[in-house]
């Protein structure tokens, strides 16, 4: 079914003037092993009461803190990082807080500003849970020999820069390495 598909596409495209199609090939396997990857997370999350975003978040707030041991973070740092919109950043938090997962607190420098940091539990949590969640990770790639995982990891970060600097999109999720509490 999917080579008569393809065949369609590519003769659909020829038929336009588009001889080349691999362009779309590419976003269309990006996202049916994006959807795939979703699917499966959600699945092994399930139990903890977790979503893969909400965890995303959790782990990053523990890295921060255990990186910088300051005085938490702000939301819009974390929305940068996630490339969402504050409004999307503002339900994932709300829903953390009330689950019990982070604290909101008032910086103390200045007022308006607001911090984010993880309570205990989401600290026991994720020291509980992330071992077994990066085995689990490994085996969903286990399809893959090292060597595969690794040069397809070369290859989609070239990919994302490239789509970063085309886009120039403020919008885009920042790499971990990228942010720093100045640029808050």
């Amino acid at each position: 079914m999917l080579n008569e598909w393809q065949s369609r596409f590519q003769a659909w495209a020829r038929d336009m003037g588009v001889d080349d199609v691999s362009g779309a090939e590419l976003v269309h396997w990006i996202r049916m092993v994006h959807a795939a990857y979703t699917r499966a997370i959600e699945a092994h999350l399930a139990p903890i009461g977790l979503s893969g975003p909400r965890l995303r978040i959790l782990v990053f707030l523990f890295m921060h803190q255990a990186l910088r041991d300051d005085e938490g973070i702000s939301p819009s740092l974390l929305g940068r990082w996630r490339g969402v919109s504050k409004s999307t950043m503002s339900i994932l938090l709300r829903g953390l807080e009330e689950e019990g997962w982070i604290t909101r607190t008032v910086d103390a420098q200045d007022r308006r500003r607001v911090r984010i940091r993880l309570t205990k539990k989401a600290r026991a949590l994720i020291e509980r849970h992330a071992p077994q969640h990066l085995r689990f990770l490994n085996e969903l790639a286990a399809v893959l020999s090292p060597e595969e995982r690794e040069h397809l990891t070369r290859l989609l970060r070239k990919l994302y820069q490239g789509l970063r600097e085309r886009a120039g999109s403020p919008c885009s999720p920042e790499p971990l390495s990228t942010l720093s509490p100045s640029q808050e």
